[in-house]
């Protein structure tokens, strides 16, 4: 090893970057360990910039002609001198052996940074979209999640308490992209691009999950899994980790000669976090039935026969509703039998919503009088549902006088509240809690019912490649965040952005402000790529999609 270290001198001395690079290189041959996961680390991963000015000094590839599809000239250059009247840079190959350079246009070169580059990582602001008052915010950071993650270490260390990631599974089927092209089949270098693309990351993630209560949880099918298992095991050294089966797919797919496929993986870390055990069975969700905890909330629309107006005038009342911010704002006094009700006027910034009428076609009435609404609605015992803005439908219901004493001794528990501050109720568990298992067989898990099908209802005009099922990623985190009202959430390979999504459930269903950053480079998929640069597009065009 010394004749090697003393070579590699000589050449620092002559060729400082030949020097470095030789140095980076032996480095990594002579920490290969001797058992575990070897692979190619040193192939150092670059990202073009396409919206980066062009300037002296700066490393840039050169463009195919507009229109064309091919790969294109991947090697490196370096600008020499910018002639800014002409429009053009005069660039010089970069670690060649003999000088080449060539004169091309500024509109035809894309600033390249390689991973070993010093970069200044910045968040500049390009917009926000402000609702629900004091709610949680959510970011999404759009960047190579590579420098984002380095960027987030200078605000988020050891702050996050779980990881989500999706990463591409690396099927060969142009699902994913290294150093700006997209991976092949035939690629003899595909797994250990993989390798090295995901322990980059992972190691910088590493940073910023909370050491002592935090998780990270990534999806992953067979193409890769065995290797991950590897790559986890020795970032993560010293660190509980588990791997869940979960059936996604249960028409399954096959090749024509192999076992029908219906499954995906989970790999889960543990950094002290603890799964939250709950009553739900993951494998046979026909248990689940049995074990239901919800508490029935009656309906304030007085039914039957004695629903009307005329069999309980002290019934009849108008309920005012806060439209703007959806919440009950009052109730008014009962309407005397002769009183009409265009008599009754609103509170400002409130409409009124009375009993709707009877199936007879008479007035109908509320199941209980404007105190005892007053009295429940101040224990969070009365709630407003969903509003039907087109129909003018407010759903008004209540705990009823037995439920309202089964809470108040226990037998009902209270396990909080909403931001409207209406109780969340539930019956105790009445079977045995256990740990959840480690294969998970969950209709709402179907990856193309509510992955594929429940974003072609939300984005009609847009496709992601395989998204998962939103209620999957929101299984997964609600194990280790029911009981974090305020834990923060990362996916660094967010697509779709489900498990913003996921994260947006939970706190609705129990009134946390749990908050999620999402990392997308915006990556377009490899058919639409060539769509595109057929439509003589590039990446970085603005107002021409």
């Amino acid at each position: 090893m010394s004749r090697l270290t003393d070579l590699i001198a000589q050449a620092q001395a002559k060729n400082p970057q030949l020097g470095a690079d030789l140095e980076r290189e032996f480095r990594a041959l002579s920490s290969r360990l001797p058992f575990g996961l070897n692979f190619e680390r040193h192939s150092p991963e670059a990202v073009e910039l396409p919206q980066r000015p062009i300037r002296r000094g700066d490393k840039v590839r050169v463009l195919p002609p507009r229109g064309s599809t091919a790969r294109g000239d991947q090697r490196l250059w370096q600008v020499k001198a910018i002639h800014k009247a002409a429009k053009v840079a005069d660039l010089e190959l970069l670690g060649a052996v003999e000088t080449e350079a060539q004169l091309v246009a500024l509109d035809d070169l894309v600033v390249v940074a390689e991973f070993r580059d010093t970069i200044y990582p910045g968040l500049v602001s390009t917009g926000k979209v402000q609702r629900g008052g004091g709610e949680p915010f959510h970011t999404v950071i759009n960047g190579e999640n590579y420098h984002v993650l380095k960027t987030l270490t200078f605000t988020h260390r050891g702050k996050i308490d779980a990881i989500y990631i999706d990463p591409p599974y690396n099927t060969g089927a142009k699902d994913w992209k290294y150093n700006n092209d997209y991976v092949e089949a035939d690629d003899l270098y595909r797994h250990s691009k993989w390798l090295a693309m995901m322990e980059r990351r992972l190691l910088v993630a590493k940073e910023l999950l909370k050491p002592s209560d935090s998780v990270l949880i990534c999806a992953i099918d067979e193409d890769e899994a065995h290797r991950l298992a590897l790559l986890l095991e020795q970032i993560y050294s010293g660190h509980r980790i588990q791997m869940i089966t979960t059936v996604i797919n249960p028409k399954g797919a096959s090749l024509g000669g192999d076992f029908s496929r219906v499954d995906e993986h989970l790999f889960v870390v543990y950094f002290g976090a603890r799964v939250v055990a709950e009553v739900r069975d993951m494998l046979d969700e026909s248990k689940n039935q049995a074990a239901s905890q919800s508490v029935k909330w009656s309906s304030l629309i007085r039914g039957g026969a004695q629903g009307v107006r005329t069999d309980s005038p002290g019934a009849f009342y108008p309920v005012f509703i806060d439209f703007e911010n959806e919440r009950i704002h009052s109730f008014g006094e009962a309407l005397p039998w002769e009183e009409s009700k265009d008599s009754v006027t609103a509170p400002k910034g409130t409409v009124i919503v009375w009993p709707p009428n009877h199936p007879s076609g008479a007035e109908g009435r509320w199941g209980i009088g404007p105190e005892k609404a007053t009295d429940l609605l101040s224990k969070g015992a009365l709630r407003l549902g969903k509003i039907n803005h087109e129909k003018g439908q407010f759903p008004l219901s209540y705990l009823s006088s037995g439920i309202m004493a089964s809470v108040e001794s226990g037998e009902i528990e209270t396990i909080g509240r909403k931001h409207d501050g209406t109780l969340i109720v539930r019956y105790p568990e009445n079977t045995k809690v256990t740990q959840p298992k480690t294969v998970w067989k969950m209709s709402s898990h179907n990856a193309g019912e509510y992955g594929s099908k429940l974003l072609a209802e939300m984005l009609p005009k847009r496709k992601f490649p395989f998204p998962k099922a939103l209620y999957a990623v929101e299984d997964a985190l609600k194990f280790f965040l029911s009981k974090k009202p305020d834990a923060i959430v990362l996916d660094f390979f967010a697509g779709s952005g489900t498990t913003a999504h996921a994260v947006m459930r939970l706190n609705h269903q129990d009134s946390g402000r749990r908050q999620c950053i999402s990392v997308t480079n915006n990556e377009v998929a490899s058919t639409e790529q060539e769509v595109l640069r057929k439509k003589g597009l590039r990446p970085g065009d603005l107002g021409k999609l």
